[in-house]
């Protein structure tokens, strides 16, 4: 089981300079890429019942939840959770876990067909109730899927203290159907949860989405990865954010592993590779002095096992200009994936907020991100909520009418990134 991690750098300051970044590539290699063992996986769906979801949206639910069943491998502890303003295990029904398998999948099966719609919705308690099945699983990996269409009903201290109590529990992506849920709402659960969020706004592809998760999940080889990053002594972490496949800050998740070292959650790897940008202040150094700024090693979580190869991050002080003002074209493009995502979340929210001024500008600059780094969905989804009068100067106007699909699809996959264009690299 190991990974392999590259870093991409210039490593060259002026004289009295201090920041030093780096795009630090992780990609899992070897036993990693084969699934877990199916005693050591946990799966919990989690599916919105309340009165809101009746209709097509519940018969959609039911259809996608099979769906999800059936990709099940053998072996594998699963449970299924209704959600209204209280969650309700209903598979098993005596509580705990079944182990997939025949005969199992076909009662969730059944027992799912009957889902029926109605109260409220209240998921903080189906997170705590996804968490207590999780806790009963450690050293698993464990997922879970939500799925929701409204607005969560529960107190907001009470819903925050929820989600607290299973961080690092479970991993959960979540999905919203229709357009009446809030996206800053599940984007919190999938941050904290280490998972995904996105739209399906047309309950007939609930199905073909929850298979894909369900696939994905599946092909987990590895639990509760870590990445360490040990700096010199004086030096400052100024913040650590995966930028590749989607946007997601790290910088507060640190949890302390020693003098001058700190682990940041990774979640769950299977076959893939992820991108993360470090940047460190060092303290100043004079020309011809060089250091190590940084070290990056993959661990499990909570222990010292380290999980393939090392990566370093150096700072070497020159006068000569050309070296110093160079900008690693990795940290150049992800730097401006970052601002991409921010550009589109700031612009839709002074669009709703009436401030046209600031949603044009805010998203006539994301246009211009989106061209300038290749990242044609993006461009083809900020195109559906401006008119795009010139791409490279971001000069865009703002559409009348957008419909609320169009406008929340962009705001969910705002934080998706495409990679460095080949050659740039």
């Amino acid at each position: 089981m190991t990974f392999a991690v590259d870093v991409d750098q210039n490593p060259y300051l002026a004289a009295g300079e201090t920041r030093v970044d780096a795009i630090v590539t992780v990609t899992a290699s070897g036993d990693l890429t084969a699934p877990a063992p199916p005693s050591d996986v946990l799966e919990v769906i989690v599916i919105d019942c309340s009165g809101s979801m009746q209709g097509d949206r519940i018969r959609a639910a039911r259809q996608a939840t099979a769906a999800a069943i059936a990709e099940l491998r053998d072996g594998v502890a699963f449970a299924v959770i209704a959600g209204t303003h209280v969650a309700s295990q209903v598979y098993p029904p005596s509580g705990g876990t079944a182990v997939a398998g025949e005969a199992t999948r076909a009662e969730a099966t059944t027992v799912v067909r009957f889902l029926q719609a109605g109260g409220g919705t209240g998921i903080g308690s189906w997170l705590a109730a996804a968490g207590a099945i999780a806790a009963a699983h450690p050293g698993s990996i464990k997922h879970a899927i939500l799925l929701t269409d409204g607005k969560n009903g529960e107190a907001p201290d009470w819903f925050a203290e929820q989600l607290r109590s299973v961080t690092g529990l479970i991993a959960c992506d979540c999905r919203g159907v229709g357009t009446d849920w809030q996206v800053d709402e599940l984007r919190a659960i999938a941050s904290a949860l280490l998972g995904t969020v996105d739209i399906v706004a047309d309950p007939a592809d609930l199905a073909t989405d929850f298979r894909s998760l369900m696939g994905a999940a599946m092909g987990k080889g590895v639990a509760d990865v870590a990445l360490r990053l040990w700096t010199p002594r004086g030096a400052t972490i100024r913040f650590v954010k995966q930028v590749s496949p989607a946007v997601e800050e790290l910088t507060d998740r640190r949890a302390e592993a020693g003098p001058l070292r700190g682990d940041y959650p990774l979640g769950s790897w299977g076959a893939e590779s992820r991108e993360y940008h470090v940047c460190v202040e060092v303290a100043p150094g004079a020309v011809g002095d060089e250091m190590l700024a940084g070290r990056v090693t993959l661990v499990r979580s909570g222990s010292d096992e380290a999980l393939g190869d090392q990566g370093r991050m150096r700072a070497v002080w020159t006068e000569d200009v050309a070296l110093s003002t160079r900008i690693s074209p990795g940290v150049a493009h992800y730097t401006g994936q970052a601002e991409l995502a921010q550009a589109i979340q700031e612009g839709l929210a002074a669009r709703k907020a009436g401030d046209e001024p600031t949603a044009t500008a805010r998203l006539g600059r994301a246009v211009a991100l989106a061209d300038v780094s290749g990242n044609d969905g993006t461009a083809r989804l900020l195109e559906k909520v401006v008119e795009v009068v010139d791409a490279p100067s971001g000069t865009v106007r703002l559409r009348k009418d957008v419909s609320a699909a169009d406008e929340m699809t962009l705001d969910t996959r705002s934080v998706k990134t495409v990679r460095v264009r080949g050659g740039e690299g």
